[in-house]
């Protein structure tokens, strides 16, 4: 009996270790299961293939938003850049370096000026065959290099920075921006001198450390990473997204604001016509459309200018000494100039927009002069006889006429003729009553008489 107790108990013993076993081995997987989970498996493709904007900016704020919300494992950056706005840049750099999601920055063609800040922000930077980084000087919208040493000095910086922060050589970010640096490059044989921007090639960037290696392809990129096999979600801009960045260039906006202004000054002054006014509507709401989808413009900015227009329509039909209009005014340019990212070039855009619509407006308003508003201001009619109105009755038929002074006249009085009274004056003398009296003269109402005795 003891020897059989002693296999039972050796048996459950074996048996409690190997669920033991099991149990672990289930918990370890799990964990293991999770981990990934919690890394994500997809991994974002996000297109930059366009110049560095503010609508580029938005597009990419959605599509890292998109990223973090799937928990995704990469963000593969897609740049093809000739660089743009140092605002915008500086904005999606933060946004590459601070995201919950590991960026690789792919140069596909070039990644110069503010491509070349946004590509150093990721913690990888991968580089097609035959492409280009670098050339990362300030220049002005005509392509003028900027020589001011504050705007060099913080964009030198800022490069510095970026570069640093993934551990790549400061000084040669310093190179890119720079044209009074110098620098030898002794991995590839290279020196930049003063005078010239740093530019690198795709197998000089991997050589001096500053992309990981190259690739021919997305797919390469996949493989060379250890993401191949993962799901891969393409994100490329929407229609919207496309359709905003069109509209926010500050041509259009002003092409917008000449249309949106002509368009419903016309409606409002020389109403009757219509599509002047809808044109208008559309243009204004096409300009809000396009900065709310850049997420610049919120729904406070577009009622700030609809009270503006309201404003300036009581204005004209309840006169307030100008005061309705200026808060009107106010209001319209206000929310005209909140909705942008840059005052500077809303408000010139604005002024430019003005002038042109005041000189359209001129020219249509004198071709239909007869249907502006201002004829329902005046009153053109004439009140003459030959158009037809008479005050009174004309009493010419009372000149030849005799009677008598009923009161003196003095000079004026009362004097009876054809046996009915009448309001008369004399030329200035004075006719005692009951004196006989002729009219030599009927002007309108006044009845102009003289002593019989002396009438000629």
């Amino acid at each position: 009996m003891t020897a059989n107790r002693a296999l039972r108990a050796c048996r459950q013993a074996c048996v409690f270790l190997i669920a033991s076993a099991m149990l672990l081995a289930a918990l370890i997987m799990t964990a293991s299961a999770n981990g990934q989970d919690a890394e994500g498996s997809a991994v974002f493709v996000v297109h930059a293939e366009q110049s560095v904007e503010s609508g580029l900016q938005s597009y990419l704020e959605r599509a890292y938003a998109e990223a973090e919300d799937a928990q995704a494992a990469r963000v593969i950056l897609v740049l093809n850049t000739f660089g743009g706005r140092v605002d915008s840049a500086e904005a999606i750099g933060h946004l590459v370096r601070s995201s919950k999601v590991p960026t690789i920055a792919y140069v596909q063609g070039k990644a110069v000026s503010a491509g070349t800040y946004i590509a150093l922000n990721a913690k990888e930077l991968v580089m097609q065959p035959g492409s280009t980084i670098g050339a990362a000087a300030v220049v002005d919208g005509s392509g003028k290099l900027i020589d001011n040493p504050k705007v060099v000095s913080m964009w030198r910086e800022e490069m510095r920075e970026a570069a640093a922060l993934n551990g790549r050589m400061p000084e040669i970010a310093a190179a890119m921006v720079d044209p009074n640096a110098e620098l030898a490059l002794d991995a590839i044989g290279k020196v930049k001198r003063q005078g010239d921007v740093l530019t690198l090639t795709a197998s000089e960037a991997v050589k001096v450390g500053y992309a990981e290696y190259t690739a021919d392809t997305l797919d390469d990129v996949l493989r060379q990473s250890g993401l191949e096999g993962r799901e891969v979600v393409n994100v490329s801009p929407t229609f919207a997204e496309k359709l905003a960045r069109f509209l926010i260039q500050p041509i259009v906006m002003t092409l917008l604001f000449i249309i949106g202004i002509a368009g419903i000054a016309i409606e409002f002054f020389i109403p009757g016509f219509g599509f002047p006014g809808l044109l208008g509507t559309a243009a204004f709401g096409l300009y809000f459309f396009g900065h709310y989808v850049a997420g610049f413009a919120g729904m406070e900015d577009v009622m700030l200018f609809i009270i503006g227009i309201v404003l300036l329509v009581i204005e004209v039909f309840v006169p307030s000494f100008g005061i309705l209009g200026l808060l009107g005014s106010g209001a319209i340019v206000a929310g005209i100039v909140m909705a942008s990212p840059d005052i500077e070039t809303a408000i010139i855009s604005l002024a430019v927009a003005l002038l042109v619509s005041v000189v359209i407006v001129y020219f249509i308003a004198r071709r239909f002069k007869h249907r502006g508003i201002w004829n329902k201001l005046i009153l053109r009619d004439r009140l003459t006889t030959e158009e037809g109105y008479v005050s009174n009755a004309n009493r010419t038929d009372l000149v030849g006429r005799t009677g008598e002074a009923y009161t003196t006249l003095r000079p004026s009085g009362t004097a009876v003729i054809d046996g009915k009274r009448y309001d008369v004056v004399t030329s200035g003398d004075f006719i005692d009553a009951g004196t006989g009296i002729v009219v030599v003269k009927v002007e309108g109402t006044r009845i102009v008489v003289q002593q019989q005795s002396t009438a000629v």
